[in-house]
């Protein structure tokens, strides 16, 4: 098997000039990029925003790191690779947050792509395509040991969102769309054959929710979703959030923060 078997399309020519690296992973070739394993790190002003809120505790950041790879800038912001089910890296979304752990909008996100782009000077270069980020947990679980198939697949909406409920709630294998926008149909095709639930943040009208249940439906009438448990919508924000939430347009995250908050107070 050849390197350029192994990469996207998109990262071959980046692969072929930073000199990415494979090895032998349980009997099959795989990238070892040293993009994403040098940056490897908790040190992201996220990871440090995540244990200082009390979100995750310092093991339960490092576990997910790992889990997750994400890495850091010299600059403190975070690195959401987005690495396929057959661990193939298609991009690195690089985002900042804040103290409080949102995300400082005076910053706008980037991805490792298009910084490379703009640092060789690649200006032929077809550009990169996007998956589901936490797409290569239906490899390998934490433990390192094949994912179970019959595990549910929980999708979010953001990356935070995904990582912090990957430690709250180990029952589902968590991914995110990395935005609105990243609910398409083309996306969930490697998730033929699982339980998949959406979990869409909530908003005052609830158009989100309808947003993801249409897309949800997009998904069900795809000929190769055929022989695969529907794809469903957790309504629990939609039925839960107060008005208040629904305005702050929470997500699932940060209702069960909320609610173990309260339970602790009481």
């Amino acid at each position: 098997m050849k390197l350029n078997d192994i990469l996207t399309p998109s990262f071959r020519r980046m692969g072929r000039e930073l000199g990415l690296k494979t090895e032998m992973f349980e009997g099959h070739l795989v990238v070892i990029a040293p993009m994403w394993r040098r940056a490897l790190s908790a040190e992201s002003q996220f990871c440090r925003a995540v244990v200082a809120n009390g979100f995750l505790t310092e093991r339960q950041m490092h576990r997910a790191v790992w889990r997750y790879r994400l890495g850091a800038t010299r600059s403190g912001g975070v690195i959401f690779w987005q690495i396929d089910q057959e661990e193939r890296i298609h991009d690195g979304k690089v985002m900042w947050y804040r103290g409080d752990c949102h995300r400082d909008k005076t910053r706008n996100p980037n991805w490792v792509g298009a910084m490379l782009q703009g640092r060789y000077r690649w200006a032929d270069h077809p550009g990169t395509t996007h998956c589901l980020f936490g797409l290569h947990l239906l490899m390998e679980d934490v433990r390192g040991k094949r994912a179970d198939v019959n595990i549910s697949i929980a999708v979010v909406e953001a990356e935070k969102t995904a990582v912090i409920m990957s430690e709250r709630y180990r029952q589902c294998l968590w991914m995110a769309t990395g935005g609105l926008g990243g609910v398409q149909a083309e996306k969930f095709r490697p998730l033929r054959g699982r339980k998949v639930i959406l979990f869409p943040d909530t908003d005052p009208e609830g158009k989100t929710y309808r947003r993801w249940y249409e897309a949800a439906q997009e998904v069900n009438r795809q000929p190769w979703w055929e022989g695969s448990p529907p794809v469903t919508v957790s309504p629990i924000l939609e039925q839960h959030a107060t008005e208040a939430q629904k305005a702050a347009k929470i997500d699932i995250a940060d209702l069960i923060i909320m609610k173990s908050e309260e339970s602790q107070r009481s």
